[in-house]
């Protein structure tokens, strides 16, 4: 029998109900990368998480099959007040400019290595983005993930620049893409 994918939508008041099984997934997910790099370690993801669920607007969408997450989906709503920190490359003025409904900062996607090229990224993102109330939506990928970028890029992300958003962080290619 054919597992059934359940996807769920969570706001910041439900972070404590499945705070445990973000990181469990991101643990997993990032068990190489947190060896060799503090900032792929699990505290500070728990920390950005924090960080994140703290902005306004937060919303996750958590996929299960047969009970176990398999992956998940999160991000917040930018304000007006919103500076872009980290910028490397020029970016153009206008797609700097921010008010309180024109940004999704997409924070991550995040799928279990068993069940990657299943459709499941692409089925938490739309999911996730179906219930939010901003214009377009923001990501960064990591330049050593080509890949990944080309993945993006198929579900209607453009480049913006590149972006450090952290002073330990790597660098990363932004991307935006209209939310329809």
């Amino acid at each position: 029998m054919a597992a059934t994918l359940t996807v769920s939508y969570y706001t910041a008041d439900d972070l404590r109900t499945i705070e445990g099984r973000l990181i469990e997934v991101y643990a997993e997910v990032y068990a190489e990368e947190a060896v060799a790099d503090p900032f792929f370690r699990v505290e500070r993801f728990t920390e950005r998480l924090h960080r994140h669920a703290a902005g306004p607007r937060w919303g996750c969408a958590l996929g299960e099959v047969d009970g176990s997450v398999v992956g998940y989906a999160y991000g917040f709503g930018r304000t007006a007040a919103y500076r872009w920190g980290g910028l490397i490359t020029p970016v153009p003025a206008d797609l700097l400019k921010e008010t309180d409904s024109r940004t999704f900062a997409l924070c991550e996607v995040m799928v279990r290595a068993e069940w990657r090229g299943t459709g499941i990224a692409r089925t938490l993102h739309e999911e996730l983005l179906s219930h939010r109330p901003e214009d377009r939506s923001h990501l960064l990928v990591e330049k050593d993930h080509p890949r990944v970028r080309a993945l993006y890029e198929r579900w209607g992300y453009t480049w913006m620049g590149t972006m450090q958003p952290y002073p330990d962080s790597p660098q990363y290619d932004s991307m935006l893409r209209p939310i329809t």
